[in-house]
């Protein structure tokens, strides 16, 4: 049976998405859970385009085994060797290197005629393959080029070295007709086309990322890009897992096998979703929270005399079990190790520790604890391994009363050891709270996003706050999770006020270097 690759660009294309600010451990998570999911490759940054991609990107090479690790690279030799310094070490290296190939793309943005394009694809193709075996090679804006030229430079490049050409819908303005007859005219008009692997790369502008990437696939495509969840610019990128199944389920359709695990589906879509901020609709295909639920009494009827009536997908296929107790208050910390290690999270002892300890709270106000729960710990601990000195909550309390104006006291520990604390007074018991910790730091701080999610349910629910906020034009996110919706927005305000110091002092550090 034919092999679809999955080519992942969550850490790249995906981290675009306004908004998401990962740093370099949530991205060597998120990498390491897309090694287990069995993604083929993963596209883990943009080497060149900052010191801290850079890092990330090599981390992540470092510590994948099975997965081929990619960097992208725009057609200059300064990015090339970015990409090649980064992902030296990975045990399969890989470079991406793009350049835009429509009219419009070429007049006004690279301001190049197209046979400068030609030229400049050339050479820096040729450049990446002597050092690397796997030289991916993409035209941007492929669907509003003219596909005489598309044809033209992809005989070229391949000549040059590519190993795998990519055909991205860039702004998702295909439909999959356009789509599938693009990829059917080049088979059929490139002669040396054989010798590569074809890979399409589609948005989700007009909702038609999955059906065009379908179309490619019965077009002759052998490797399909896009992100988890679908994130990415604008609309997004194609959801891979929603490719997966579709593959999967639909088999008398595409008869093509994958190299993911889609029991891992949940778990990988859980972690990307935590960790961005950017949370699943309940409606979402696969991953959404109502995916497997059924409203209707025709359809519940249904389901319990036989799943198959309702369901094409269980939910046990893509990871989804039940949110059972797994553990209490007299459980061990070994009993508590295990259940970690089953989430794929490593975590030093200092933060195994760490965690075993709010389990332990937990388990003292809470009845029931979840898999939810414990991963909802696990992940917030997890953020920074820098061991900077921070800011720290050491206690607070608000005072509401409809009649009156809602105030809050804080007091934190600053990062010098000294405790310092503040009183303020807002329109609601969160802007007391924040305007309150903002009195007591030295950065002016704007709140651009505030979320709040509840870990499962009941009435002792967990409460899992996501922020972002912007310090000197910088922008940082912050989660925080408790079982008082204040204690995790104070919580998660004040991790994106302390990685806003980390990555200052990161940069202070770099510049006394230089």
């Amino acid at each position: 049976m034919p092999i679809i690759k999955f080519f992942d660009t969550t850490l790249r294309d995906g981290e675009q998405s306004p908004g998401v600010n990962l740093n370099k451990e949530e991205k060597l998570q998120i990498a390491k859970q897309l090694e287990r999911y069995g993604m083929d490759r993963i596209e883990a940054g943009f080497p060149a385009s900052s010191k801290g991609d850079f890092e990330a990107v090599q981390a992540i090479a470092q510590n994948i085994k099975k997965s081929t690790v990619l960097g992208l690279a725009r057609t200059v030799k300064s990015d090339i060797d970015a990409v090649y310094e980064a992902v030296k070490d990975a045990a399969k290296p890989a470079i991406h290197v793009f350049i835009a190939t429509s009219p419009i793309h070429m007049k006004y943005k690279l301001k190049k005629s197209p046979e400068e394009v030609v030229e400049t694809a050339v050479s820096m193709v040729r450049y990446a393959k002597e050092k690397f075996n796997h030289v991916e090679w993409s035209a941007e804006d492929a669907t509003r080029s003219d596909i005489a030229f598309l044809a033209e430079i992809i005989e070229k490049v391949i000549d040059a070295g590519a190993t795998v050409i990519n055909l991205p819908d860039t702004v998702g303005y295909a439909t999959p007709e356009d789509y599938g007859s693009m990829f059917r005219y080049i088979k059929e008009n490139v002669p040396n086309i054989d010798k590569v692997e074809l890979s399409c790369h589609c948005h989700n502008d007009l909702g038609l990322a999955a059906a065009n990437t379908l179309s490619a696939i019965q077009n002759g495509v052998t490797q399909v890009e896009g992100a988890i969840n679908g994130i990415g610019e604008r609309a997004g990128n194609v959801a891979l897992e929603e490719v997966a199944l579709a593959l999967h389920v639909r088999s008398d359709y595409f008869p093509y096998a994958s190299s993911l695990k889609f029991d891992e589906t949940k778990r990988t879509s859980d972690l990307v979703s935590k960790l961005t901020g950017m949370y699943v609709q309940a409606n979402k295909a696969i991953v959404g929270r109502n995916a497997f639920s059924h409203e209707s009494g025709i359809h519940q009827d249904g389901v319990l005399k036989h799943a198959e009536t309702y369901e094409i997908i269980t939910p046990a296929l893509v990871g989804v079990t039940p949110n059972t107790l797994f553990l209490g208050k007299h459980s061990g910390r070994h009993a508590f190790k295990d259940k970690v290690n089953t989430f794929g999270i490593e975590l030093t002892e200092a933060e195994l520790k760490e965690a075993f300890e709010q389990f332990k709270q937990l388990t003292d106000h809470k009845k029931e604890v979840t898999d939810d729960d414990i991963y909802a710990i696990v992940m917030e601990i997890k953020t920074d391994s820098s061991n900077i000195d921070k800011y720290e909550l050491i206690q607070f309390g608000v005072s509401y009363d409809t009649q009156d104006t809602p105030s809050a006291t804080v007091v934190l520990k600053a990062p010098n050891g000294v405790n310092v604390e503040a009183t303020e007074y807002g329109s609601g018991s969160v802007e007391a709270l924040y305007k309150t910790i903002n009195s007591l730091i030295d950065e002016e701080i704007t709140l651009t996003d505030y979320q709040l999610n509840s870990v499962g349910g009941g009435k002792d629910a967990l409460a899992e706050a996501h922020v972002q906020i912007k310090i000197n034009e910088q922008i940082n996110n912050g989660r925080g999770t408790a079982q008082d919706v204040l204690q995790a927005s104070a919580n998660a305000l004040i991790q994106a006020i302390n990685r806003y110091y980390v990555q200052k002092k990161a940069t202070i550090k770099q510049l006394v270097h230089e």
